[in-house]
Order: structure tokens, then C-alpha cells, then sequence
């Protein structure tokens, strides 16, 4: 079956109880430039939205201006979360109408908007619980951002005082869904999109005393956009997934790994700016350089930051992860540096949810 041609990730759209003061929080402590704003002052009466840059990763954030909004609901279910991964195609049209053609839920028909810019085209499809895949096509649209987006007011955020801490592009975006349905969300997307599936992790390979999962990478034939997929495995106590269902009331996006050229400065950047990342016990760099030989970094430094390193045949990778950037445990973040791997961190699994278990005994939800 041919792959329906994706370009790339355009932006990834998060719902938020207030984008402006989460628009403050992405430029302040991930250091994302603010551009462009949608909202009352550019005749845009039912929501609020601010579009964030930085490298190749475009952020929008999007809040109701009032109940009658039709995602409203979608803040009191989930919380903040992601409502729509965005997919830049060359043609919005046929994609939906083969996406449709093979399954997909649609959800919004293929529309084009325009205004002095020129044509901004796209239309919706359902992925897991309520997440969209919006198909997008700017390639007649000259504005900043869509029909609707004014540049930001430079007396509000300006560009001169963007800090970027160096993250570059969208890496991967990782789904939760239920026990069960992981195969079932690997199939849509060979089935609807043409992905292939790239590598599976089993409860063998992620299990710790207390919590397993299970997980699918699955890729789009140029490689550029890859969605791992988990669901949690039987295991003794509650697992970190089944926590994330509990709080997000159903599937949805996990966490968004952002890469960067530099981990050690771009984490050491993001410390500066009050991010809180997860720890692993310092142990963990005793055996390092067994596990994964010999690396460029400084072994004190990425033990100071808290840089987990993994290795396979292609190389090795550098990764760390935020903890949950809002009050529930739901959406969090992955900063990585390849070098070489396309791999995922297996090797860091173990330790990692062991980590992330000593966050949810906090949260009395192990």
C-alpha cells in the first residue's frame, strides 16, 4: 500500500486553560520565540491562539474565549494536553479523501481559507481518543502563521528578548492508549497513512518491580515523522501509563521529544530557566561507560544535569525528560541529541521508570 505523502510535522496545536500565560511559560523556560496571535484583535471572537518558533518546531496554543466553545469540555476531561498533530502534505484534498477512503474518522472536510496573504488549506482526521491529524498545505499562504494570525505585538513579546535554548526539530510524538489497543493504533497508521512499523518494546524490555509497558514506533516512509505508541503491560502496581489514562481520561499524546545539537547546553539553558527534569540515582553513570563505551561528553557534566546515554549499532543518543509541565501527571518532554543512533533509549528504560515511579509515589499513585 503507497504511503500517503506527508512532508513533515507543521506545528502540533495544544489546548490550553490560558495560551497566554502558557505562551510565557514555552518562551521563558523553553525558550520559544512568540510570533504570531490570533484572538478578539484580529476579529477572531471564540478563542485565543499564540503560535511559538523555535528551529523547525512550531507550537500553537489555543484556549475557548467562552463554554459555548466546541472544545471546551476537552479542559475540564483532559486538562492541557495536545488536540491536534499537524501534517504538512502537498495536497490536502486527496490525502483526506484517501485517509477517509481507507477508515479514518474524518473530522473536519478539506477547506480553504484565504485572506491577503494567499490560500491556507486543511482538513481533520480522528487518531487516538480525541487527538486530530490536521492535514496542511501553506504552499500558496505567505502569512506568518494562518488566516486569523496577526505577527505578535512587539510591545508584548519582543523578538529581541527570545532567549532559544538550541532544540532544533520535532524528534518523535508518543501516544498513550489503552491495554489492548497498541496494535490496534499500529495497524491505522500502516492501514491509513502507509507507516511502516520501525522497532517494538515488550514488558521484557520495559519492566521495573512495579510498572510495564508495551510499545510500537511506527514511521512514515521518509523516516522524518515517527509516532512510538504504549499501552501498559500487566504488572504489579499502577504503571505510569495507566496513570496518564487515569488523568488525561482516556488516550492521548504522552510526551514530544525535541532535538537539539547540544544537549549539555540546551538543558543546562532550560535549568536556568526553572525547568524541572526527572533524576535518575547517580548510580546510574557508575556503570556508564561499561554499558555504552566511550562517548564525546563529559561524563561529570551529563551526570550533574542528569543526561541519561543509550548505544546501538548506528551510534549513541543523549536524552533527558521534563517532568509533567502542567498540574496533572499527563504531557511532558524529551530533549535528545543523536549521535548516529536512531534508536529510542532502551537501554534507559529501566532506569527512567524507576524514576518516574519515585515521582508517583509522591503523587501517591504508584
Amino acid at each position: 500500500m503507497h504511503d500517503i505523502p506527508l512532508r513533515k510535522i507543521d506545528h502540533v496545536r495544544f489546548f490550553v486553560g490560558n495560551a497566554r500565560q502558557s505562551a510565557f511559560f514555552y518562551r521563558n523556560a523553553f525558550g520559544f520565540d512568540v510570533v504570531a496571535y490570533a484572538g478578539l484583535e484580529t476579529k477572531v471572537r471564540h478563542e485565543a491562539g499564540y503560535v511559538l518558533r523555535q528551529g523547525d518546531i512550531t507550537f500553537v496554543l489555543t484556549s475557548p474565549l467562552s463554554p459555548e466553545h466546541p472544545e471546551s469540555q476537552r479542559l475540564v476531561t483532559h486538562g492541557d494536553g495536545v488536540m491536534d498533530i499537524a501534517l504538512d502534505v502537498p495536497d490536502v484534498r486527496a490525502a483526506f479523501e484517501e485517509a477517509v477512503r481507507r477508515g479514518a474518522a474524518p473530522l473536519s472536510p478539506p477547506e480553504a481559507r484565504e485572506d491577503e496573504h494567499g490560500v491556507f488549506e486543511t482538513a481533520s482526521i480522528r487518531t487516538y481518543g480525541d487527538t486530530a491529524h490536521t492535514f496542511v498545505n501553506r504552499d500558496r499562504y505567505r502569512g506568518v502563521f494562518a488566516p486569523g494570525y496577526r505577527p505578535i505585538d512587539p510591545e508584548r513579546y519582543h523578538p529581541s528578548t527570545a532567549r532559544p535554548v538550541g532544540l532544533a526539530a520535532i524528534d518523535h510524538i508518543v501516544g498513550n492508549v489503552e491495554e489492548g489497543k497498541m496494535n490496534e493504533w499500529v495497524e491505522f497508521y500502516r492501514r491509513i497513512l502507509g507507516f511502516e512499523q520501525l522497532v517494538s518494546f515488550d514488558d521484557k524490555d520495559i519492566s521495573t518491580e512495579y510498572s510495564a509497558l508495551m510499545s510500537k514506533v511506527v514511521q512514515n516512509g521518509t523516516g522524518r515523522i515517527k509516532f512510538p505508541i504504549n499501552e501498559p503491560a500487566r504488572a504489579k502496581r499502577r504503571s505510569q501509563i495507566d496513570e496518564y489514562l487515569q488523568y488525561y481520561r482516556g488516550p492521548g499524546v504522552q510526551h514530544v521529544a525535541l532535538i537539539t545539537g547540544d544537549i549539555v547546553k540546551t538543558v543546562r539553558a532550560m535549568r536556568a530557566n526553572d525547568v524541572s527534569f526527572l533524576r535518575v540515582p547517580k548510580t546510574y553513570y557508575d556503570a556508564l561507560t561499561d554499558r555504552v563505551g566511550s562517548i564525546k561528553e563529559d561524563l561529570a557534566e551529563l551526570a550533574d544535569l542528569g543526561i541519561l546515554v543509550d548505544r546501538d549499532d548506528e551510534g549513541y543518543m543523549l536524552q533527558i525528560f521534563t517532568k509533567p509541565v502542567a498540574d496533572r501527571p499527563t504531557l511532558f518532554f524529551e530533549v535528545i541529541q543523536r549521535r548516529g543512533s536512531k534508536s529510542f533509549g532502551k537501554g534507559n528504560f529501566k532506569a527512567l521508570f524507576e524514576a518516574i515511579e519515585r515521582e508517583q509515589e509522591l503523587r501517591g499513585t504508584l
